[in-house]
């Protein structure tokens, strides 16, 4: 591969279209390259020279602060999707806006959810948390006794098992990352472990699943093994450090690291322990899909490896031509994140990105790339490998293993979960950006 020089400083090409060596991120000849890129104001020796110029906001006494903070108002286009507004006898999905976001954390605000049935106005003093079935005496908690047991804390992303199902289309549905991967979120997650409690009410060797029940209108269960109860599973009560948010399942949800959202049940009120599943309405009728050789799927519960690209993407402009990062996360229910490899030629080659930390099993991990943008037309990609050797499918593979449809996704009788194959931003010369198939 060629190298080019920017201040002295060798950069060195290490596929198609621009793509530069991950190790050029740290070098300072690439981020001035990319400050000259967009104009004068880039240019420190012409800052120096120049006056500090007095802004208005720097000329008198600010506002006051406020008990909780918020955004300032200049982000007010920062927020989430939400498909159902008017809260009418249907469901509601709110969407990440990952295009607007970086880093591995998603502000509570912004951390998506779906409701079934509203958001139920739980007091907390009045909620409880049973624990029953082959369990050798029966306990009830409430959200003050469980605040006394030793808690822990985890990242971890939480994802829809219908997130990015859009792409079973065959076509490409023109939409940002926030419409098509926007069901996806990851946080700090605080709370006892759900294995501490079920030792403490003594469970029957018998016994090989759970049955967690929310308090909501729909009464949401799902059926969970009991080994990954005891493996990781968390009643949580705090997300980003402070209290879960109605939305998210206050007082306290259930919390399973790497497995399908709606299995992390929200206003958890009542654990069942059980010698078999019980195939609720959710895991039976919802979470069940078609597949090519006329079976379905039954029990699919991790979130497998999958990465997508935040930026450059869909609704983000790229203003001409000059150097950029790619950035986006990868993130895998079996692991920890091993490597990212991203490709400006639509996979004709490929270059291993840049992996920020820290790399968490289980959680988001975000990728960097520097590219150079020559101007010419270009389809970019991410493809991410878990420390277990797990690998995120081409769209050919996937929809060989799982199919796709002429049908809006999501609709029942159709395929719609557990999409995790690589997404594709074609740039065109303009700099604009859309989703495409390649």
């Amino acid at each position: 591969m060629r190298k080019t020089r920017q201040d002295g400083i060798s950069i060195q090409q290490v596929a198609g279209n621009g793509l530069l060596d991950r190790r050029a991120l740290l070098s300072r000849g690439v981020m001035l390259a990319g400050a000259m890129g967009a104009g004068a104001a880039g240019s420190l020796t012409g800052a120096a020279a120049e006056p500090l110029a007095e802004a208005p906001w720097s000329l008198a006494p600010g506002g006051g602060v406020a008990p909780y903070q918020h955004a300032s108002r200049f982000e007010e286009k920062v927020v989430r999707t939400v498909d159902n507004p008017n809260n009418e006898p249907s469901g509601t999905r709110a969407r990440t806006p990952h295009h607007l976001l970086r880093g591995m954390i998603t502000p509570n605000g912004l951390h998506f959810t779906i409701m079934h049935s509203g958001i139920p106005d739980i007091d907390p003093a009045q909620h409880k948390l049973v624990i029953h079935g082959m369990v050798r005496q029966p306990l009830v908690f409430t959200p003050e006794t469980l605040s006394r047991y030793s808690m822990v804390s985890r990242i971890g992303f939480t994802e829809c098992g219908g997130n990015s199902a859009p792409l079973f289309s065959n076509e490409p549905i023109q939409a940002d990352v926030q419409a098509l991967h926007g069901l996806s979120s990851c946080a700090e997650w605080t709370g006892v472990p759900l294995a501490a409690l079920l030792d403490e009410a003594g469970v029957d060797p018998k016994a090989k699943w759970i049955i967690a029940e929310g308090a909501d209108a729909t009464h949401l269960s799902r059926s969970v093994p009991l080994a990954k109860v005891m493996d990781d599973a968390m009643v949580a009560m705090y997300q980003n450090g402070e209290r879960i948010q109605p939305g998210q399942g206050y007082p306290m949800r259930l919390w399973l690291p790497g497995y399908e959202g709606n299995m992390n049940v929200k206003f958890l009120r009542r654990v069942q322990v059980t010698d078999k599943p019980v195939m609720t309405y959710f895991e039976s009728k919802i979470y069940s899909d078609p597949l090519p050789d006329g079976k379905a799927t039954q029990f699919y519960f991790v979130q497998e490896v999958k990465s997508f690209i935040t930026s450059p993407s869909p609704g983000l402009t790229l203003k001409e031509p000059g150097v950029y990062e790619i950035s986006g996360v990868a993130y895998a229910g079996t692991g920890r994140i091993a490597k990212v490899m991203v490709s400006a030629d639509g996979g004709k080659s490929w270059a291993e990105s840049a992996l920020q930390e820290p790399r968490l099993p289980k959680a988001f991990t975000r990728f960097c790339m520097p590219w150079r943008w020559d101007g010419g037309p270009v389809v970019l990609q991410s493809r991410a490998w878990d420390e277990a050797g797990n690998v995120q499918p081409t769209r050919e593979q996937f929809v060989a293993l799982r199919g796709q449809t002429t049908k809006p996704a999501n609709v029942r009788g159709f395929p719609g979960h557990h999409f995790n194959a690589i997404t594709s931003w074609a740039v065109d010369p303009k700099g604009e950006v859309k989703h495409v198939y390649a």
